[in-house]
């Protein structure tokens, strides 16, 4: 569907997430992907969907010239936990530190997604809440060694082991936990292609 409505369009996804990109392939768009570096770093004084919405907005900044015909997504991920945010971990230690902290409570997980082309700018954001398990020591270290979520906010894919064992419940989107709002993101193309 998307993609017969989308045919006059270039889709760029600047994302070099193999779960974004196969998201995109699955919601029938086709894209080019484009990836560009950029020092993610905000205002302290940003809450929540700020930050999100700041970053994929700042992802998006660094395309200086895009075509008439041609949309830009760029999109941003955190988990907020007592109001602070957790981006994805340097290494074994702070993985291990990030996720006993999710232990045992609740967080949301805040993903912001950014369309840009030569004429508009249009970003949407959702939340989810999760809650985990209390995780013992050793799962947390099983998860780690195998899985290596290094790449991942707050240090898990909710579709992976971890989020088999020790999620206990989910209120929102699903598919936003592992990245990408897909219904939204859905939406906000087709409106787009109806303009």
């Amino acid at each position: 569907m998307l993609k017969e409505k989308l045919k006059n369009y270039n889709i760029i996804l600047a994302s070099g997430s193999p779960r974004r990109q196969a998201f995109f392939k699955d919601l029938d768009v086709d894209y080019s992907i484009q990836v560009k570096e950029v020092d993610e770093k905000y205002n302290s004084g940003l809450n929540r969907e700020e930050i999100t919405d700041f970053l994929s907005q700042l992802k998006a900044s660094v395309f200086k010239s895009l075509e008439t015909n041609e949309i830009l997504i760029t999109s941003d991920t955190i988990v907020w936990k007592e109001n602070s945010a957790l981006g994805k971990p340097k290494d074994s230690r702070e993985a291990k530190e990030m996720l006993k902290s999710l232990s045992g409570k609740f967080h949301e997980v805040i993903t912001s997604v950014c369309f840009t082309s030569k004429e508009f700018q249009i970003t949407v954001n959702d939340t989810t809440k999760v809650w985990f398990k209390t995780l013992t020591e050793e799962e947390i270290d099983y998860y780690i060694k195998t899985y290596k979520p290094f790449d991942k906010a707050g240090s898990y894919g909710i579709q992976e082991w971890i989020g088999y064992i020790g999620i206990e419940k989910i209120e929102g989107c699903y598919f936003n936990v592992m990245g990408l709002p897909t219904r939204l993101v859905y939406k906000t193309l087709t409106e787009i292609a109806e303009r």
